[in-house]
């Protein structure tokens, strides 16, 4: 009898080792048709105000293709802004307008930010909303994140204050769903999460 253990009983690390060879092992066609259903499946959920000012992120390592969305978003008159790194501590976000010609750079993890331009960054607390990658997620809205604890500690001071915005949402494959994640004090559960098939909401 193979030797299983439940999601539950891995570590972290395990965890994230799994998920991230799941959602690498999905294949072009699959990444296209999740693209295509995750963008369907959010504008179904989300009746969206003219203008809404939306956080994303450009998919790295095999996370769901937001290309798409982002597109959409700003085909519908939306302002959409991406993550970069933040140029002094290097350990949370800034949040700048991203548009069809904004000019970008690789970050120190080989992926596209935009190009820091001071008075396009937008604080956080005026987004709308913040859609945000994960590695997996659980029944209860936990979420894993690759590791480097940049939108953890992005969100500590949202937490702390309880801020109203933005409303925070994971976007994640189905395959990235497990039953139980182990848990740490600094980790920021999700309101909602969507997924190609499905939209969770705690």
């Amino acid at each position: 009898m193979a030797n299983y253990q439940s999601p539950s009983t891995l570590s972290r690390r395990e965890i994230r080792k799994n998920i991230r060879k799941k959602r690498n092992s999905l294949t072009p066609s699959e990444q296209i048709s999740a693209a295509k259903k995750i963008n369907i499946n959010f504008f179904q959920h989300k009746n969206l105000p003219k203008n809404t000012k939306i956080g994303l992120y450009l998919s790295n390592d095999g996370e769901l293709d937001t290309s798409k969305l982002i597109q959409s978003l700003i085909n519908k008159n939306h302002h959409v802004f991406l993550p970069i790194i933040h140029p002094f501590n290097g350990t949370t976000l800034l949040f700048q307008r991203y548009e069809k010609n904004s000019p970008m750079k690789l970050n120190r993890y080989a992926i596209l930010e935009p190009k820091l331009n001071c008075s396009h960054i937008c604080p956080l607390y005026e987004l709308d909303y913040l859609l945000m990658p994960l590695v997996a997620f659980d029944h209860l809205g936990n979420r894993l994140g690759m590791g480097g604890g940049y939108y953890d500690k992005t969100l500590a001071r949202y937490y702390k204050e309880h801020m109203k915005k933005p409303e925070l949402i994971g976007l994640a494959h189905d395959c990235q769903k497990v039953e139980q994640l182990p848990t740490e004090a600094w980790d920021v559960p999700l309101q909602q999460i969507i997924t190609p098939s499905k939209f969770y909401q705690w």
